[in-house]
């Protein structure tokens, strides 16, 4: 199950990068962010197959995959493009850092793969 995790760990890191050079890529009209854009997606979606095929569920999988990537992203939002969140998203990104925590601390569905 640490391999399933791990892939799943570089499925998401891939899907970050992938997502951050896709605010770069300015519409796809810069060709070297557009690189990363095609190769990271490629990468994540891959990782995400061998995670799969390694035991975790696929429902579990994306729940996290995309819980997680879209934490990442709002705060490399923040960071690196100087964008703004307000509380209502603060609130928001909580809870779903909560719903990924109960998922993977409290629930049978990610214990019994």
């Amino acid at each position: 199950m640490l391999r399933a995790y791990l892939l799943l760990a570089l499925a998401i890191l891939a899907e970050v990068l992938g997502t951050s050079a896709l605010k770069a890529s300015q519409g796809f009209t810069r060709w070297a962010p557009s690189l990363v854009v095609v190769l990271s997606y490629s990468t994540a979606f891959y990782c995400l197959s061998l995670c799969l095929k390694a035991g975790l569920g696929v429902g579990v999988a994306y729940a996290i995959w995309s819980g997680v990537g879209m934490v990442l992203i709002a705060a490399i939002g923040v960071v690196v493009f100087g964008e703004r969140i307000d509380w209502p998203a603060v609130i928001g990104i909580a809870l779903i850092i909560s719903g990924v925590l109960v998922l993977n601390l409290l629930s049978d569905a990610v214990k019994s793969h």
